[in-house]
C-alpha cells in the first residue's frame, strides 16, 4: 500500500476508496477517538483551561489500527470532513499515529463532494491541518463543557436531581417560552371585513355570461378599511357588528361598476439552493423531517449510497454549509440540463449568483447534487424512501435556483359605486388576481412557506366602466392572532436570524431541548415549553441574565469564527467569558431555597383518604400525589397523558380500517401506537410499523414496550409470529450480504451504529453523530 487515506465513517471509506484505487487504502475513524472525560470537568482552568482529552472508551482497538496502517504506508492523507469538526478530528488522528522517531509527513486533504474529480484533486494539492479551526472547535467545546458541567449541579441543587442545561440550547428554549407568554399576554382584537361576490353584467361590447369573482371593501369614506400602514400595528376601521352590518346595507344600495384597471408586470426570482438551514427549514415543512432525520439522511447521501454497478456514489456535496456559491462546472451542467428537458427561455443567459451572508465561508458550496446523470429518478430504486425524497428536494431547488425568473402578471380591479347615476367618491371595492404569463423555475419547484397565504385568483377579462351585480355582500368576523408558535422550521431560521448557533449544531439543538423534557410538540408539530422548562428558564434568566440573553450568545459565535480567522485567541475568548459567569455562579449557589413547578389542582380525589389529588412534577414527568402529603403519600400515574382521549395526538396518512376515519399518533403506558380519531365512538388502535418487514412471515414490524418499560420490535402478527428484537431495525438493505434490514446498536461511549442481523455476516457501520460538542450545551 502507498499512501493511507483516514475519513470518519466506513461509507465514506468505501466511495473513497472505490475512486482511489488499489494504490490507496482507505480506513475509517469511525468519528472522534478522543474527547473531554465524561465524569470529570477535564479543563485546567486555573492554567490557560487546558483540556484534558482521552481515548473514547472503545476506540482503543481503531487507534492500535490506524497506527499499524499507517507504519506500512508511505504517505499519509487525512480526509475528514472540511469543518471545525472535521478539522478537530484530523488533528487528533495525526498526534496519536505520528511516529516519535518517523519524518513521515502527514497531510491534510479536504474537498466539498465525493467525486472523482474533487477527490483526485484534493489529493493532489495536499494541505496541512487548520490549528485555528482546531482552536475554535476546541474553544466550543471547553465553553459548552464549562457550562453544562457547571450549570447541571446547580439545577440539581434548586430544582430536582438529573437536570442539565447548556449554553445555546436554554437559549433556544428561552425563545419558545417567551413566545409563549406573548400568546398568553396577547388580547385579541375585534375587526370585520366586507366581502362582496360580484358578477359581470352582459352587454353588447361584452357578450356572454362571466362567472363571478370575489372583492372586498378596501376604502369607505375616505378611509381605509384595514389600515397596514399603521406605525403601532394594523388599524381597523369596522370593529363590531352593527356597524358593519350598517356598511353593507350601505353598500347594497349602490349599483357597482368596474372603475379602474390596474396592471403590472412582476418578476419572481428562484430561492437561492440550500444552505443547511434552509435544507432543514424546507424539509420540515414539506416532508415533516424532524432537523435531526434530515441532517442523518443527508449525511447518507454525501458520504455515499450503494447504485447497483456503480458502487458507492456520494450523491451530493457537503451538507454542513452557510455558503450559497455554486461550482461554475455545476453551473454550467446544471444549464444544459435545463435547456435539454425546459427549452433555452428557462436557462439565463448568465448563471445567477446568490449573496452569501457575511459570515458565510465561501471556501463551501451550497448544498447541490454531485452528477447530472444521477437524477432521483435514474437513481430511486436504490435509495429507501426518505432518501429519495430529501434528494429529490436538493435537486430540484438546485436546479430551480439556476432557472430564469418567472414573469406574473398582477392585476387589479379597483370597483367603484354609483348612486342615482353619480359616482360615490371615497368607497371603492378591491379584486386582485395574478396570471402566470411565463412558469420560469415555477415550472420545477416552489418554495414552500412557513404561515398560509391568502391565495390570489383568476379575474375574468373585462373593460373599464364596466357594470357589475352584487350577487353577495356580507359582512365578515375577524380576531387578530397572537404570533405563532414556533415549528421546527421557523424555530431553525430564527436561530439563523439571530446568529443562535451555527449550521451544523442547530439539529443538535432541537433534539436536545425535547430529549430534556423542556419543551414538546403538540398535534400541529408546533413547540410549547413544558412546566419543567418554563421553571428552568426562569431561574436561568433570573440568575444568569447574560449568559441566556440572545445577543450574547451570538456574540460567543462570532468570537468563535474570530478563533478561526486567527482574529482572537481562544484562551482570551474563554477567560473573558469564564470570569463573570464563574462570579454568577457562586453568587447563584449562595442562595437559599428550591424552586420547583407548582402544584396544579385536579377534580380527582385520593382513594385513601380523601383530600384532592394534584399534579405533580417528578424526575419522570406528571403524575398524580395526594395534596396530603406527607402525612398521605398515595400518588397513582396520571390518567390522560396516556389514555387516546386525552393525549396529544399527531395526525398521520393513515386510515382506521374499522370505520375509514384517519389514524393519531397516541402516547400510551407502552409507547406511542396508532388509533382512531373518532375515539371513543371507535377504538380502534394499533402498533406503529417501523417499514421493516418479519423476515419469517413478512408481517409488519412494530415498536412495542416489554413489562419494565423497555423497547423491543417485533412482528405484528403475534402470537401467530414470535419473531423479536432488541434492536431497532433500519429499513436498509445489508450491503455485504443483502439482508433485508440493518439494527442500531449503541456502544458504551453512546456512539450508534448499524449492524446486520445475520451474526455471521458481521457487517457494521458508523453513524456519524451531530457535532458532538453541541450536545453539551
Amino acid at each position: 500500500m502507498k499512501a493511507l487515506v483516514i475519513v470518519e465513517s466506513p461509507a465514506k471509506a468505501r466511495t473513497i476508496n472505490k475512486i482511489l484505487g488499489k494504490d490507496f487504502g482507505v480506513k475509517a475513524s469511525i468519528g472522534h477517538i478522543k474527547d473531554l472525560p465524561k465524569k470529570e470537568l477535564g479543563v485546567d482552568v486555573d492554567h490557560d483551561f487546558t483540556p484534558h482529552y482521552v481515548t473514547i472508551p472503545g476506540k482503543e482497538k481503531v487507534i492500535r489500527e490506524l497506527k499499524a496502517e499507517a507504519k506500512k504506508a508511505e504517505e499519509i492523507y487525512i480526509a475528514t470532513d472540511p469543518d471545525r469538526e472535521g478539522e478537530a478530528i484530523a488533528y487528533h488522528i495525526a498526534e496519536d499515529i505520528r511516529q516519535p522517531r518517523n519524518s513521515k509527513k502527514i497531510y491534510r486533504v479536504t474537498f466539498h463532494e465525493i467525486t472523482e474529480r474533487a477527490v483526485k484533486e484534493a489529493i493532489s494539492h495536499p494541505g496541512e491541518i487548520d490549528l485555528n479551526k482546531v482552536d475554535a472547535q476546541q474553544a466550543r467545546r471547553i465553553l459548552d463543557r464549562l457550562v453544562g458541567y457547571n450549570l447541571s449541579p446547580f439545577l440539581w441543587q434548586k430544582v430536582r436531581r438529573g437536570l442539565s442545561a447548556g449554553r445555546v440550547q436554554s437559549v433556544a428554549v428561552r425563545l419558545i417560552v417567551d413566545r409563549e407568554r406573548e400568546i398568553e399576554a396577547f388580547q385579541k382584537e375585534e375587526y370585520w371585513t366586507i366581502d362582496a361576490l360580484l358578477e359581470p353584467l352582459a352587454t353588447p361590447a361584452n357578450s356572454g355570461a362571466k362567472a363571478p369573482f370575489p372583492a372586498k371593501l378596501y376604502r369607505y369614506r375616505d378611509a381605509l378599511v384595514i389600515d397596514r400602514e399603521e406605525k403601532e400595528g394594523k388599524k381597523f376601521l369596522i370593529t363590531n357588528g352593527e356597524e358593519a352590518q350598517r356598511v353593507a346595507d350601505d353598500i347594497r344600495t349602490k349599483d357597482t361598476f368596474l372603475a379602474k384597471i390596474e396592471t403590472k408586470m412582476r418578476k419572481r426570482s428562484p430561492a437561492a439552493p440550500f444552505s443547511t438551514s434552509t435544507l432543514q427549514q424546507e424539509a420540515a415543512r414539506r416532508l415533516r423531517f424532524p432537523a435531526k432525520k434530515t441532517m442523518m439522511v443527508a449525511q447518507q447521501l454525501y458520504e455515499g449510497i450503494e447504485l447497483g454497478e456503480d458502487g458507492s456514489v456520494g450523491l451530493i456535496t457537503y451538507m454542513r454549509t452557510d455558503s450559497f456559491r455554486i461550482a461554475p462546472e455545476a453551473q454550467q451542467w446544471a444549464a444544459e440540463l435545463i435547456r435539454h428537458k425546459f427549452g433555452k427561455d428557462y436557462a439565463p443567459e448568465k448563471p445567477p449568483l446568490y449573496r452569501s451572508k457575511g459570515n458565510a465561508q465561501e471556501a463551501h458550496e451550497a448544498i447541490r447534487p454531485t452528477y447530472p446523470d444521477k437524477s432521483p429518478e435514474a437513481v430511486k430504486r436504490y435509495l429507501s424512501k426518505d432518501q429519495y425524497s430529501l434528494y429529490q428536494l436538493i435537486w430540484n431547488r438546485f436546479i430551480a435556483s439556476q432557472m430564469s425568473p418567472a414573469q406574473l402578471e398582477q392585476t387589479t380591479f379597483i370597483i367603484g359605486l354609483k348612486e342615482s347615476g353619480t359616482e360615490v367618491k371615497g368607497t371603492e371595492l378591491r379584486a386582485a388576481g395574478t396570471v402566470i404569463r411565463f412558469q420560469g423555475f415555477m415550472a420545477l419547484y416552489t418554495e414552500s412557506m412557513d404561515e398560509i397565504e391568502e391565495e390570489e385568483g383568476i379575474l375574468p377579462p373585462l373593460q373599464e366602466g364596466d357594470a357589475l351585480r352584487q350577487a353577495d355582500i356580507k359582512p365578515v368576523q375577524h380576531f387578530t392572532q397572537p404570533p405563532p408558535r414556533y415549528t421546527e422550521a421557523t424555530l431553525v431560521k430564527t436561530l439563523e436570524e439571530k446568529g443562535i448557533g451555527r449550521p451544523s449544531t442547530y439539529a443538535a439543538i432541537l433534539s436536545t431541548i425535547q430529549d430534556r423534557k423542556y419543551v414538546e410538540k403538540n398535534g400541529d408539530r408546533r413547540f410549547f415549553p413544558t412546566e419543567l422548562g418554563v421553571v428552568v428558564n426562569d431561574l436561568l434568566v433570573d440568575k444568569f441574565p447574560e449568559l441566556i440573553d440572545f445577543n450574547f450568545t451570538a456574540r460567543m459565535e462570532d468570537e468563535l469564527d474570530e478563533i478561526e480567522n486567527a482574529k482572537m485567541r481562544w484562551v482570551d475568548v474563554i477567560n473573558d467569558f469564564y470570569t463573570p459567569f464563574k462570579g454568577d455562579l457562586q453568587k447563584a449557589s449562595a442562595d437559599r431555597g428550591r424552586v420547583r413547578p407548582q402544584d396544579t389542582p385536579t377534580d380527582e380525589v385520593c382513594e385513601k383518604c380523601g383530600s384532592p389529588m394534584v399534579i405533580k412534577w417528578g424526575r419522570h414527568g406528571k403524575f398524580l400525589a395526594c395534596s396530603a402529603y406527607p402525612k398521605c403519600k398515595n400518588t397513582r400515574p396520571l390518567e390522560g397523558e396516556n389514555s387516546p382521549q386525552k393525549a396529544e395526538s399527531t395526525p398521520t396518512d393513515e386510515v382506521c380500517e374499522k370505520c375509514g376515519a384517519p389514524m393519531v399518533i397516541k402516547s400510551g403506558r407502552f409507547g406511542k401506537f396508532l388509533a382512531c380519531s373518532q375515539y371513543p365512538e371507535c377504538k380502534n388502535t394499533r402498533p406503529i410499523a417501523t417499514g421493516v418487514k418479519c423476515p419469517l412471515d413478512q408481517g409488519d414490524i412494530v415498536e412495542r414496550k416489554s413489562k419494565r418499560g423497555k423497547s423491543f420490535w417485533s412482528c405484528g402478527n403475534y402470537p401467530n409470529c414470535t419473531f423479536a428484537l432488541w434492536y431497532r431495525p433500519v429499513p436498509k438493505e445489508c450491503p455485504k450480504c443483502h439482508a433485508p434490514f440493518l439494527v442500531e446498536q449503541w456502544n458504551k461511549a453512546g456512539e450508534l451504529s448499524l449492524a446486520c442481523i445475520d451474526k455471521e455476516c458481521k457487517y457494521r457501520e458508523q453513524v456519524k453523530k451531530e457535532e458532538p460538542a453541541a450536545t453539551e450545551a
